[in-house]
């Protein structure tokens, strides 16, 4: 371990042992019910899906009532996931697989789903499963969408009125003021159309004007880099979500990887670590988020602080 990453890991167990992982650094008080989530996902591909679904899992504020997965191979996406919650110790989550579809990805961690144990011969259709569980349970899932719509269109377009129950949607997505690459110094980039909603436009539109309550994290607001220093105390801690973590992330193959999707669920649990405001937002034909005048249709986080972030992410990542 380099010298920096000693000082970063005394550091975090110092204020492992004086803090509670629920003090209110970390989010406000507990609910007295967690409140009930279904995250829809593309991991696989990039490493980020993967921190997103440990911090859910390591977050108490929520429970998660299902895991369903979208874009390309869905189906091998799903046995990922039943692979990570096995190790983890929660194979009692249900997953469920959306339809399979054209992908421009890579599937980095393949090896990693099509590793694992005791694997499942098929999935349940996630579609039909998040309508069912919205049935269940109307206004009082939200929904956390950290990949390319498909399921969320296909969902509004089989029942619309049921897709209208949702508690909210909280969605990793779109890019307003900033595009890739723009971290807040240096030269600013102008807005791009971002991955999740440019990989099914028309359902990105469809979401915009459902008049669900719609919670966004777009680019301004995720670019948050885990850097050597982060790495190397993370998963240096040996827990079986941290070696989880770890495999993953030397499928994946590159070196720094961008956690967009995990503030999702940091926005979640404390909401002060991305403070939203209410704005109207139109995606255009080109997969732009666009803000223009009107009634807000969306809350929107347009920044965020790392350190706070990082912070959070990892006293929670860490705990024992």
């Amino acid at each position: 371990m380099s010298k920096s990453a000693a000082i970063l890991a005394s550091a975090l167990a110092s204020l492992t042992i004086i803090a509670s992982p629920l003090c209110s650094s970390q989010s406000s008080a507990l609910p007295a019910v967690p409140e009930k989530v279904i995250i829809d996902t593309d991991i696989g591909d990039d490493i980020d899906d993967a921190f997103a679904l440990a911090l859910a899992l390591r977050s108490p504020e929520l429970q998660i009532i299902g895991i369903t997965t979208t874009f390309g191979d869905a189906e091998t996406r799903a046995k990922l996931v039943d692979r990570f919650l096995a190790e983890v110790g929660r194979p009692d989550i249900p997953v469920a697989a959306g339809a399979p579809t054209a992908s421009r990805g890579t599937f980095t961690q393949r090896r990693y789903a099509e590793g694992g144990h005791d694997r499942k011969p098929s999935h349940p259709d996630a579609v039909a499963f998040v309508l069912e569980q919205i049935r269940r349970y109307p206004g009082q899932i939200t929904l956390i969408a950290i990949g390319p719509l498909m399921n969320v269109g296909a969902a509004i377009d089989k029942d619309a009125a049921i897709f209208g129950k949702l508690k909210r949607v909280v969605l990793m997505g779109g890019s307003i003021k900033r595009g890739y690459g723009d971290l807040g110094f240096g030269p600013p980039q102008p807005p791009q159309p971002e991955w999740n909603i440019l990989n099914d436009i028309p359902s990105a539109q469809k979401l915009f004007a459902a008049g669900v309550p719609l919670f966004v994290m777009p680019l301004d607001s995720t670019q948050l880099k885990l850097d050597e220093v982060k790495r190397n105390f993370l998963f240096s801690q040996g827990t079986p979500l941290t070696d989880a973590l770890t495999l993953l992330y030397h499928q994946w193959g590159q070196e720094t990887p961008t956690l967009f999707d995990p503030m999702t669920i940091a926005f979640l649990v404390n909401p002060s670590l991305c403070p939203v405001q209410p704005i109207h937002i139109r995606v255009d034909d080109k997969g732009l988020t666009r803000p223009e005048s009107g009634p807000p249709n969306a809350q929107v986080c347009l920044d965020s602080s790392p350190d706070a972030f990082f912070h959070f992410l990892l006293l929670r990542l860490a705990a024992p």
